[in-house]
């Protein structure tokens, strides 16, 4: 599929699909003979991942490295070892007890914010 196929798709622009293709966290799998991007369904769950780290606040690079730890584990790669593959799931337990802190810490502020968005209601009724 092309590129405004993938932005419907996934809900990011563009611009954004292009930028994180630039900045390596997203290769587009062939190019058309006019040159324009291809894209496979796995390259719409890769930016779907991607998309889903981002308002969890990582960064570029632990964006990148954590798709590439991904695509390592899910590579039925023979060659590696029990060491490596150990090490490659504990990097990703890291990753997933960032990712459950972050998260909880969102859930707070969209509390806080509720709770907010209550008193605004609260004041707007009394006013009234």
């Amino acid at each position: 599929m092309q590129i405004g196929e993938v932005a419907e798709r996934t809900g990011l622009s563009l611009r954004t699909i292009r930028h994180y293709e630039s900045v390596g966290l997203i290769t587009p799998s062939a190019r058309s003979k006019g040159g324009f991007r291809l894209y496979t369904e796995a390259d719409v769950e890769r930016l779907m991942v991607v998309r889903r780290m981002k308002p969890l606040d990582f960064s570029l690079e632990e964006m990148r490295e954590l798709l590439q730890l991904l695509d390592r584990l899910t590579t039925d790669d023979r060659r590696m070892d029990t060491t490596e593959r150990e090490r490659l799931r504990e990097r990703l337990d890291a990753y997933h007890k960032i990712t459950e802190a972050r998260c909880e810490t969102l859930r707070a502020r969209l509390l806080a914010a509720e709770d907010f968005a209550a008193t605004l209601r609260r004041h707007l009724h009394d006013s009234a």
